[in-house]
């Protein structure tokens, strides 16, 4: 498995690109980006305290000098940035926390350059569906999930919005059996032991890449990976 969900061979960075991670949280594919190539790369979220957290883990790589990562506290649904400001927008794993995400798309297609490239993910329908009928808490809680996407929905919206749908994939198929444990057992949690040896299992994987949990992600995400990841190429109006 992959910390990452964004598959980044599909967006092609080159040296110089301009990049924008929206609602990039504690920073994992502002910073995995930055390490792919030459590029500047923002990330941006609402979140003071998960940007804090950004900066803190961006401290521990080493960067080529002509790369530049730099992190902004701003709101997708004003992006303080010129029209056509990016070769590249990724949003993963966001617009299902977001009221109006119509219009956080609306800015996307805004900063984005004609023919550059936008990369979103959301939560899965079916395992985001088996979440909801586990636990309300899950979706419940303050900045949590408020709509469960089907991809047909989604994947029409945006190219409504003059965005040509190049392809999808699935990812971290491993992940939805932890999740519906967790919604299980939502009120012990963590401290619920199979909960816990199952995040453990989460842990040890990312650490250490084994062939075969990577090898069962890869067969297993078709079926039930909990995040659909789709990408689209911007068309000038």
């Amino acid at each position: 498995m992959s910390l990452e969900t964004i598959d980044f061979d599909r967006l092609n960075f080159r040296p110089g690109d301009y990049i924008l991670d929206l609602g990039c949280g504690e920073g994992r594919h502002t910073i995995s980006a930055a390490l792919q190539a030459d590029i500047h790369v923002v990330g941006l979220d609402l979140s003071h305290d998960d940007l804090m957290t950004a900066q803190q883990r961006l401290g521990d790589f080493d960067f080529a000098e002509s790369c530049q990562c730099n992190f902004i506290q701003a709101s997708g649904l004003r992006l303080p940035f010129d029209d056509h400001s990016f070769d590249h927008v990724i949003c993963s794993e966001v617009l299902e926390h977001i009221v109006d995400y119509h219009g956080v798309l609306n800015e996307i297609k805004r900063v984005l350059r004609p023919g550059g490239l936008f990369a979103v993910s959301v939560p899965r329908y079916f395992p985001e569906w088996v979440c909801w009928m586990l636990s309300s808490a899950y979706h419940e809680v303050p900045g949590g999930h408020l709509r469960i996407f089907k991809a047909s929905e989604l994947r029409d919206g945006i190219t409504n919005l003059k965005m040509r749908f190049l392809t999808r994939h699935w990812a971290h198929s491993l992940h939805v059996p932890y999740w519906w444990l967790r919604c299980a057992f939502w009120q012990r949690g963590e401290q619920t032991p199979i909960v816990r040896q199952y995040h453990r299992l989460l842990v040890w994987d990312l650490m250490h890449k084994p062939w075969i949990t990577r090898a069962l992600d890869r067969l297993l995400n078709p079926i039930m990976g909990k995040s659909v990841v789709m990408y689209f190429q911007n068309q000038a109006h």
